[in-house]
């Protein structure tokens, strides 16, 4: 039975691309949706700023008129210019445990991407580090944060047998805040006094947004401009992701550390965990699901840390540790017990050593694959 690669060319298309995964884990107890909404609007142009820079072409794949497959080929041409690499990358990727599906997927990327001049397949990536990224190959049995990919474990398996090789791995850490020693903040005060470093202060996250929404973000692509095929936001999307998330940050958990002109210097975002709210939902807000959101908001001993970023002339002064009492204080007073840290590179071992003092536990390992074309 051979597969038949269908690009998407309209709504009707799309809305099969995106629900397919609602399809292919029915039957998964760990794999979270992604909210309808959002999903819609990354592929939209008008709302997706990426766009301004990147190209994509999606496809489905089917077999006897059922769909068992699908993917994006996207070209992040700004990327590709910083890194000096034709890459075409591919994400969105979902398909059933069949060799001959995942292969006529990807050599319809890779035809894609070599009429544009590419000659390097690298995924699963999104548009930009902002979106969802890496091939879960490890913590496949723990429930996956709401903000990350999970996929079955044949996935890794196919994906080697189609000729690719590792080409970086994600790390997910958990803390356990009762492991957390208060010994560790003893020195805040110093770190304070010596640097002229401190937190900011407000009683709504709207408030702090306002005031440093924009410098976090330009801080943001300072901080993680070396970091692997990193993009630099760029003002339109700052302000899509400032509108997105405006409405479900808090204070306890928005942390921004500034410098003795009130200049933001770090900062870290974290959100109670949405996962299992978004799941008992199926990814839709209507007619309960926002319900469960905002509960879910309020009342959780779980949260998910999504961006932590210092700025290189600060790093080793002491930010993080104020960051971290931050978040410590308010977290534990808000009854959280357990932190699930960002995915982050396993060879970023400067990041990866700031939470040691942590004893944090291993979570789940994502990793985006590489080729030659």
């Amino acid at each position: 039975m051979s597969v038949k690669i269908v690009t998407v060319e309209n709504r009707r298309q799309l809305r099969k691309f995106l629900t397919f995964p609602f399809e292919l884990y029915k039957d998964s107890e760990n794999w979270v949706p992604p909210l309808m909404g959002d999903e819609y609007d990354t592929f939209n142009p008008k709302q997706n700023g990426a766009y301004e820079f990147c190209d994509a072409c999606l496809y489905l794949a089917y077999r006897d008129d059922k769909i068992v497959g699908r993917v994006a080929a996207i070209i992040n041409f700004k990327a590709n210019e910083l890194w000096k690499q034709p890459v075409v990358r591919f994400g969105w990727l979902d398909f059933i445990e069949d060799q001959e599906v995942l292969n006529a997927l990807l050599d319809s990327v890779v035809a894609w991407g070599k009429q544009h001049g590419c000659s390097e397949l690298k995924g699963p990536l999104g548009f930009t580090d902002m979106d969802k990224e890496g091939s879960l190959v490890e913590g496949y049995d723990r429930l996956s944060p709401f903000t990350c990919l999970y996929n079955y474990p044949y996935y890794d398996t196919l994906l080697k047998a189609y000729g690719l090789e590792k080409d970086v791995d994600w790390i997910q850490r958990v803390v356990h805040m009762d492991h957390v020693s208060p010994q560790v903040f003893k020195i805040a005060g110093l770190v304070e006094k010596r640097y002229g470093l401190h937190m900011a202060n407000a009683k709504t996250s709207r408030e702090l947004c306002n005031k440093y929404g924009m410098s976090i973000f330009h801080m943001y692509n300072e901080a993680f401009a070396p970091l692997f095929q990193f993009t630099p936001l760029t003002d339109r999307q700052i302000k899509k992701y400032l509108a997105t998330y405006v409405p479900i940050m808090d204070p306890d958990f928005l942390a921004v550390c500034l410098d003795a002109d009130d200049n933001p210097v770090g900062f870290a975002f974290g959100v109670p965990t949405l996962s299992e709210a978004v799941k008992k939902s199926n990814g839709r807000l209507f007619p309960f699901g926002f319900i469960r959101i905002l509960r879910a908001l309020k009342h959780n001993d779980t949260c998910e840390a999504l961006l932590i970023g210092v700025l290189p002339e600060f790093q080793g002064k002491g930010a993080a540790l104020l960051i971290f009492n931050y978040l410590y204080e308010h977290a534990t007073k808000r009854g959280v017990t357990k932190v699930i840290m960002n995915p982050q590179l396993e060879e970023n071992h400067k990041v990866q050593s700031m939470f040691d003092s942590f004893d944090p536990e291993f979570y789940m390992r994502r990793r985006s694959y590489v080729k030659k074309l």
